[in-house]
């Protein structure tokens, strides 16, 4: 089976290195529910392939997420339709404003696997709130969990690890990784990440 994670022979990629640290909660801090600003409106959404894509690239694209770009339709297809993968989509007005995406997969622990907002929402507050919807979310609504875990790197906004680590998560590990990240998907590749 091709892995899709990995650049086509002969194909021209950029080299890209970053610092990924795994993170983890085992309880839910002791703090009120978390309340969006008036007109913000979070819930659980069921995306179609191109839809999803499009929230993904509007969130990510800036922060280099490339593997949902390489991943096939059929196997992100049935990726959301596993019933332990759920999306949640912030929306104002109609439009995506950010989104998270949590896996029960490896339950008991149920892993953060995307979160974030669109560029013109970053820096306002938002994301706070937004993180502690999505530790809400899996703590309120998870029974029997052990824990909740994500993983961040150095090609994310640089506030994400701290924002992380305030809301209370702790750092598990650390590893370095090497990405070669086809041209191809036309990601601009900051000079500090190049390998």
């Amino acid at each position: 089976m091709l892995d899709y994670t990995r650049a086509l022979p002969d194909e021209v990629v950029d080299r890209v290195v970053v610092r990924v640290t795994f993170l983890r909660m085992n309880r839910r801090p002791a703090r009120p529910l978390t309340v969006l600003p008036p007109g913000f409106i979070l819930r659980v959404e069921r995306l179609d392939t191109k839809t999803y894509r499009q929230i993904y690239d509007a969130v990510g694209t800036p922060w280099l997420w490339w593997l949902r770009r390489m991943m096939p339709d059929e196997l992100l297809r049935q990726h959301l339709a596993n019933p332990a993968v759920r999306v949640h989509v912030l929306r104002k007005d109609g439009a995506v404003r950010g989104f998270f995406e949590t896996d029960a997969s490896h339950w008991p622990d149920v892993n953060l696997n995307y979160f974030g907002l669109v560029p013109e929402e970053i820096g306002h507050g938002l994301g706070k709130l937004l993180l502690d919807a999505a530790i809400d979310a899996v703590f309120l609504r998870t029974p029997g969990l052990h824990g909740m875990t994500l993983n961040t790197c150095t090609a994310d906004h640089p506030r994400a690890l701290p924002n992380y680590l305030a809301a209370g998560f702790q750092e598990v590990r650390h590893v370095r990784e090497v990405w070669d990240i086809p041209r191809r998907l036309g990601f601009k590749i900051p000079e500090r990440l190049r390998g």
